[in-house]
């Protein structure tokens, strides 16, 4: 039987409910060594490859992590040394596919009009108490700063 279908002998292919085109095509394409295949071929070769892998992505981790307290993107170069290792580690792939798959969850749960509605009342009610603890500080001190205050 042709389900969803007008033309005589097509059927409709139900759709597949295991995520996007680019999950599938991540899921299709496995896991493992995304490095050349001469590179593959020689032991001694790829192993070194995987070694020059690991350090750079260890690099641009370890600079992701000390720009955590400092400006910077830190969780993002994070993410992106990840991403260095995932071209060579089977446990770097399966973390950032956890890690996809959970901001994804968020993000979907972030959308949801009751969630956005809460945060968004939470967020007045801690701006108004900032506001009346920086009203009750300015109402006793002043202008002046915390660490001016001479004992009274």
């Amino acid at each position: 039987m042709n389900t969803g279908s007008d033309e005589p002998g097509e059927v409709a292919v139900a759709p597949d409910e295991t995520g996007t085109d680019e999950e599938r095509s991540e899921q299709e394409r496995g896991l493992g060594s995304r490095a050349p295949e001469f590179i593959k071929a020689r032991r001694l070769l790829h192993v070194s490859w995987q070694v020059g892998v690991f350090i750079i992505g260890l690099a641009v981790v370890v600079a992701g992590i000390i720009m955590l307290p400092l400006p910077g993107p830190g969780w993002v170069v994070i993410f992106g040394g990840m991403a260095i290792w995932a071209t060579e580690f089977v446990w770097a792939q399966l973390v950032l596919r956890w890690t996809k798959r959970k901001v994804t969850e968020a993000a979907q749960r972030a959308l949801d009009p009751k969630v956005r509605r809460r945060n968004i009342i939470l967020t007045s009610i801690g701006l108004v108490i900032v506001a009346v603890l920086v009203g009750i500080y300015v109402w006793k001190f002043g202008m002046a700063m915390p660490w001016k205050i001479k004992n009274q």
